[in-house]
């Protein structure tokens, strides 16, 4: 891959290609990506809860056409012109400069923190279902952090490693999804009147459509490996494309399928599949196979956390890189495995970060991490039209139609959904501050961090990796 020129006052060593590893090719970048966002339907089951079959199903089938299908639009578009190292970052970057480049990876590693923690928690809590020895003392943070360690290794040994693991993990967690759709439309009624144990959730209609956004947000996590990823200028739009319907298709179809069962919507809250996939099971065969059932929904969570945690230390280790090569952050950052081009320092920095939060009773802060997601994505639909009227010559292999209009509207609903969870999270309240001001907060420190970057280093570190570069240029003279 040729590397692509920059404006002269933003050079970039981020979008140089790596040396030749293996390449993801489609279906192992769908399979990533949808970890990067989803990780299968769990999650998803306080949607129903809240606003009922008809209208949760309505909001998770519309939410992917207002908030997915222009971000997968704009990351095609940008990432088949730019397939650079650290994705969204190096879009911002060259559209706006430094400081709005800073400010986007700011934004994504600080939502992280309230992303990473809680995957190894969640696995924990799942197996805990099946083994409660587990979750007793500290013997739950230290498998938590085996899920650390083992996830910062297989990102370590190579993207394709990552990437083909996910394709594997997506087959195995499916699979009991796909035998309750299969046995459900011939059990029509069958589980009307279920009594289980009452739902502790208070989840209402508004409160549904935010968990919709949080379970359909992420999709430009993807695009920080662009230069690991074969031909992306043609691989990129089909991959978002084939992953939003996936995406759709796992949170919508079981809960159809239940829908035919007759179990009532208020039955579902977090961590309630097990027991329903155990009904479902109850209705085909014995104890026996209900309890298989059960097991197969549990052990499908602990892959969905693991590949989630998985897949996303493989995203946000390229923002550390791709920055540290643009010399914004130390040059150590940059460091690369020698074999399987992995930014290994990048990873267990960030592996260490995120291990340090175990144990702290996160919950999952959907109104700040929305909020901070969505600002972060907001900047990169302003990238989208600051290039489209600054590089108006630059090759965009796939292209957002509508010309400048089309890009301009494409940002509309993101952005609109952005303001109506800003308006939201203002009567949330957190460490004893509303949602907002806690946010806003947190966005601040972005600022702050920059400030203190300019003051410490006026001129930046110096890019990762120049110093091999001039050796190579040296041993060519």
């Amino acid at each position: 891959m040729s590397t692509l020129s920059l404006p002269a006052q933003f050079p970039s060593r981020a979008i140089a290609s790596p040396k030749k590893s293996a390449k993801l090719t489609l279906w192992p970048l769908v399979a990533a990506t949808f970890f990067m966002v989803s990780g299968g339907t769990y999650g998803t089951e306080d949607i129903i809860h809240g606003a009922g079959y008809f209208q949760g199903i309505l909001l998770l089938l519309i939410t992917p056409i207002l908030w997915s299908l222009p971000t997968a639009f704009m990351i095609g578009e940008l990432s088949s012109a730019l397939p650079s190292e650290g994705g969204y970052y190096a879009w911002v970057r060259r559209a706006m400069g430094n400081f709005w480049g800073f400010q986007e990876a700011w934004l994504s590693l600080v939502a992280s923190i309230f992303d990473m923690a809680i995957y190894p928690t969640l696995f924990v809590a799942y197996l805990t279902r099946l083994v409660p020895w587990f979750g007793v003392d500290h013997r739950g943070v230290m498998v938590g952090l085996g899920v650390v360690v083992l996830c910062a290794l297989l990102n370590i040994a190579g993207i394709r490693i990552v990437a083909i693991s996910s394709l594997w993990l997506f087959f195995l967690l499916s699979a009991p999804f796909v035998l309750i759709v299969l046995i459900a439309p011939l059990k029509m009624g069958a589980l009307a009147g279920t009594a289980l144990a009452p739902s502790g959730s208070d989840v209402g209609l508004i409160g549904g459509l935010l968990i919709c956004m949080w379970n359909y947000m992420g999709w430009d996590n993807a695009s920080t490996i662009a230069t690991e990823v074969k031909r992306p200028q043609r691989t990129y739009p089909r991959a978002m494309i084939v992953a939003v319907i996936v995406v759709a298709a796992t949170y919508i179809v079981p809960f159809a399928a239940m829908w035919l069962t007759g179990v009532p919507a208020n039955s579902f809250e977090t961590g309630s599949w097990a027991d329903l996939a155990g009904l479902m099971g109850g209705l085909v065969g014995g104890p026996l196979v209900a309890r298989g059932f059960r097991v197969a929904l549990v052990l499908g969570g602990m892959m969905s956390a693991f590949g989630m945690f998985n897949a996303l230390v493989m995203s946000y280790s390229r923002l550390p890189l791709a920055m540290a090569q643009d010399g914004l952050l130390p040059s150590v950052f940059g460091k690369m495995h020698s074999k399987t081009r992995a930014p290994w320092v990048a990873i267990v920095v960030l592996a260490g970060c995120w291990a340090m939060c175990l144990g702290l009773g996160f919950e999952r802060l959907v109104t700040i991490d929305v909020l901070l997601y969505g600002m972060s994505l907001t900047l990169e639909f302003v990238a989208l039209i600051v290039l489209r009227i600054k590089e108006p010559t630059l090759r965009r292999p796939f292209k957002v139609p509508g010309g400048m209009t089309g890009a301009v509207l494409l940002g509309v609903s993101p952005v609109l959904l952005l303001g109506f969870s800003i308006v939201h999270g203002e009567g949330e309240q957190i460490l004893g501050m509303s949602g907002l001001a806690f946010g806003l907060l947190l966005i601040g420190g972005g600022f702050v961090a920059y400030w203190v970057k300019s003051r410490l280093r006026p001129e930046g570190w110096a890019p990762a990796g120049a110093a091999d570069s001039l050796k190579d240029e040296r041993r060519a003279a």
